[in-house]
């Protein structure tokens, strides 16, 4: 009988040896449940073929040749993938709505004689397990953001505080994105609905009874949108705020935007929408500090005649209580150190 999951947290707390996702690979690549591994009952080519067979002829014949592609393709999954797997081993599988195919491929499972089940309702159930945490339901965690200027190191001090035991939420790793017009990482970002269920499943595994910190970020991360529960929780909290000296700051970025700085046509190219905004002169001094390869002087001229008044601007509009301020002359790794336990420090007496 379908396993039937009420909140998300069941869900990932499944019980079972290996979640399977038969879905196409272009469907698990859009999201899919954390930790599940695709064997695909129908690629993507021959899942266009059955849908179209079921508009253009009928049902029965979109099911006969569908049943037949699932058969061989678990065939396959089971020779490749399962050989080494004993009596005892559970898997547990989901399709797009838990209909056919997740239905198809557990019964050959069973045959054999794993103890195998299905998710009710499949991935759009767990869609929706995603949609109560970040979208219906306000959060019942307790925000606390870190806040500061560009190159204030904050994402930095952010991941430091694990391991000084408390707990954070890290949108832009989430994201894959730093959070700025420069922020990209090396690889893609994920899609939105990969990003919610990151967001959502991060949330599920900390205690709402302790502050969770959160960088200050834009409703916007990349490409991507903060979900709306967890937007309204940080513009509703409090706030820690990071300072440091602009020389400072620069000399971070210099050395966190290492990769960015390698790249001078590519960076000069991420200057540019920029130019509606700040004007020509300024983004032609940025572009000659550049190809004379003063990268440094390049962050500093870029926070001071940029970031800084945009972020001046952001609070004079949308003003919030300011906990304590970490000061910190220097965002060298030791000094890092120091500013993360002066958070944790505040955090906990908060």
């Amino acid at each position: 009988m379908p396993r039937a999951f009420q909140s998300l947290a069941d869900l990932l707390n499944h019980g079972f040896d290996t979640v399977i996702d038969v879905r196409s690979p272009a469907e698990f690549a859009l999201d899919h449940i954390p930790g599940a591994v695709n064997m695909p009952a129908l690629t993507n080519e021959k899942r266009a073929e059955v849908g179209t067979r079921y508009t253009r002829v009928s049902a029965f014949e979109a099911k006969k040749i569908g049943a037949a592609m699932v058969a061989r393709n678990a065939a396959d999954a089971i020779d490749q993938h399962m050989r080494d797997r004993d009596g005892s081993w559970r898997p547990l599988v989901y399709c797009w709505r838990g209909g056919q195919r997740s239905g198809s491929f557990s019964s050959i499972l069973a045959q054999i004689g794993w103890r195998t089940d299905t998710i009710k309702g499949g991935y759009q159930a767990f869609r929706r397990l995603v949609h109560m945490v970040v979208y219906d339901d306000p959060l019942p965690h307790r925000l606390i953001l870190i806040d500061g200027y560009t190159g204030t190191a904050k994402s930095d001090i952010l991941r430091l505080l694990p391991g000084l035991g408390v707990q954070m939420l890290d949108l832009e790793g989430l994201a894959h994105h730093r959070g700025s017009l420069l922020g990209g990482f090396s690889d893609d970002q994920p899609s939105q609905k990969a990003f919610e269920t990151a967001v959502a499943c991060a949330l599920v595994g900390l205690d709402p009874a302790r502050p969770v910190v959160v960088e200050a970020e834009s409703s916007k991360i990349g490409k991507l949108i903060v979900p709306p529960s967890v937007w309204a929780a940080m513009c509703a909290a409090p706030r820690i705020e990071i300072t440091a000296p602009l020389e400072a700051r620069a000399e971070y970025l210099t050395r966190a935007y290492a990769d960015v700085i390698a790249e001078p046509e590519a960076l000069r190219q991420k200057l540019q929408p920029i130019r509606q905004h700040r004007g020509h002169e300024t983004v032609g001094r940025w572009e000659a500090l550049l190809a004379e390869g003063k990268m440094t002087d390049l962050a500093a001229a870029l926070m001071a005649d940029h970031y800084d008044p945009a972020y001046a601007k952001s609070r004079a509009v949308h003003e919030a209580e300011r906990i304590d301020t970490v000061r910190a002359e220097r965002l060298d790794t030791e000094a890092l150190v120091e500013a993360a336990k002066a958070v944790a420090e505040i955090v906990r007496s908060a």
